[in-house]
């Protein structure tokens, strides 16, 4: 972070290991945020911060922050021309709204935000970061600056964060020039790694840091970029992330100009393996789900998002059958709870298909523990860190849920994870801890206040951009 973590201790009425639900744990870290000691059936000490259910903190896969000011303003129906309003014409919006950002303007944002996500569980987070530049397309003078302004305010909030500079060049499959709305984003490969470069050197020695590269999708990257990217993080064993087959416009475009399918055109042409995060994958054939989930890769699901913007859902399932790997994101931050990710996910696969508990992955386990567990390893995989589990050599990213709060009093071992994401709109979360730091007590984050003045400053100054 710098990290200010101290040793420290912890114990839990329960908690959630990787071998199940245990009684009574007691878990240690040490100065620089690392578990060192998980013990079971365990007697509370003097100096033991006290809790009641404990699960590992979520790591929420994919963010763009700046998109929380925009929340709630894009519920219209596109322009009359328009047959009907979609993600294209969200996008359209979108373009109008970054003109406004500035670097202040983002840091601000951004703070504000990845304190809400603390207070919902998320503790890390992944920032696909393309909002790179003015609104003409001229560079700050630190051509890095935006990235840098959101790793400030990961720091500021104290959660921990893997930036993701985007690579953005073009418009459309392939090569198609970009539109005057996304000037901000675009960068050619020299620039592209020079923000890498920056960003390398700003988290190269903070323990809740890390970077990756990313692509913003086959519309955005070319072939040439795509294989740069690709031998990169391989060589460099970093994560990369990517946009795909988010809408069935992108999937038609793909096929007209490759013959393939996005996620096929990357399974045949990029080599994509556990480093990768497929962001959204909401559009795939049979075939593609069972290959991707083969590769090893992160389906990147973000329901809230995907629901909002009408971009279809994801064939669970079939997913889980095949034994693919998946996690959660908030990306555009209509909402931001670990609980609303999942229960979108569940619900929407339920309006689908006409029955219930569709993400349990047998009689025995809970659906809601089912996803959770599925998005706290895939979700660390995703932002390539050491988290997502409640064991010595991991963080200690630590989510305490409230067992008085009305939506979990009386509930024993995985029913307390099924209430948490099924059983009403209030938040349980009580306190939480980044690489052993509190940053939440008693719900609240511990800055909430400082975060949200500058926060609503930045929406009061960009208030009528729309």
């Amino acid at each position: 972070m710098p990290n200010g973590s101290r040793p420290g201790s912890l114990h839990a009425t329960s908690a959630l290991l990787p071998e199940g639900i245990a009684s009574d744990v007691l878990l240690t870290w040490d100065e620089n945020g690392w578990i060192t000691q998980v013990t079971p059936a365990a007697t509370a000490r003097p100096g033991d911060a006290r809790a009641g259910f404990v699960v590992p903190g979520v790591a929420n896969l994919h963010s763009h922050a700046f998109q929380r000011a925009m929340a709630g303003l894009t519920e219209r129906r596109g322009p009359p021309e328009a047959a009907r309003d979609s993600f294209w014409t969200w996008r359209d919006v979108m373009y109008r709204f970054v003109a406004g950002v500035t670097p202040d303007l983002v840091e601000a944002i951004a703070g504000f935000l990845y304190a809400e996500l603390l207070e919902q569980g998320f503790t890390s987070v992944a920032e696909f970061h393309y909002l790179h530049h003015q609104a003409d397309g001229t560079a700050y003078a630190n051509i890095a600056e935006m990235a840098l302004r959101h790793v400030a305010a990961a720091r500021a909030a104290g959660i921990g964060m893997t930036m993701l500079p985007v690579l953005y060049r073009f418009g459309g499959i392939f090569e198609v020039p970009a539109n005057p709305g996304q000037r901000p984003f675009l960068n050619d490969p020299d620039a592209y790694f020079r923000i890498i470069d920056a960003v390398r050197d700003a988290v190269a020695h903070d323990p809740d840091a890390a970077w990756g590269f990313a692509a913003h999708s086959l519309r955005g990257c070319g072939p040439a970029d795509l294989a740069t990217l690709a031998q990169s993080a391989r060589t460099l064993d970093v994560p990369i992330h990517i946009h795909a087959a988010e809408q069935v416009k992108e999937v038609q475009e793909c096929i007209a100009a490759t013959r393939n399918r996005p996620v096929r055109w990357l399974i045949e042409n990029t080599g994509i393996d556990a480093r990768w995060c497929l962001v959204h994958a909401t559009n795939l054939d049979a075939t593609e789900v069972l290959d991707l989930a083969a590769s090893g890769a992160v389906a990147g699901l973000c329901p809230t998002t995907e629901a909002n913007l009408g971009d279809g859902i994801f064939a669970l399932r079939p997913y889980l059958n095949a034994g693919g790997c998946f996690g959660f994101g908030t990306d555009s931050h209509i909402a931001t709870s670990v609980s609303g990710e999942l229960r979108t996910l569940e619900y929407s696969e339920r309006l689908v298909l006409r029955e219930r508990a569709v993400g349990a992955s047998d009689s025995q386990r809970s659906v809601g523990m089912t996803l959770l567990q599925g998005g706290l390893a895939g979700g660390a995989q995703a932002v390539g860190r050491k988290l997502g589990r409640l064991a010595p050599g991991y963080r200690a990213d630590l989510v305490a849920l409230d067992t008085g709060h009305p939506s979990l009093v009386g509930r024993q071992g995985e029913a307390v994870i099924d209430s948490w994401v099924f059983a009403g709109d209030s938040n349980p979360v009580e306190a939480v801890w980044v690489g052993g730091r509190q940053v939440v007590e008693g719900g609240r984050h511990l800055k909430r206040e400082a975060l949200l003045g500058a926060f609503a400053g930045a929406m009061r100054q960009l208030a009528g951009t729309l």
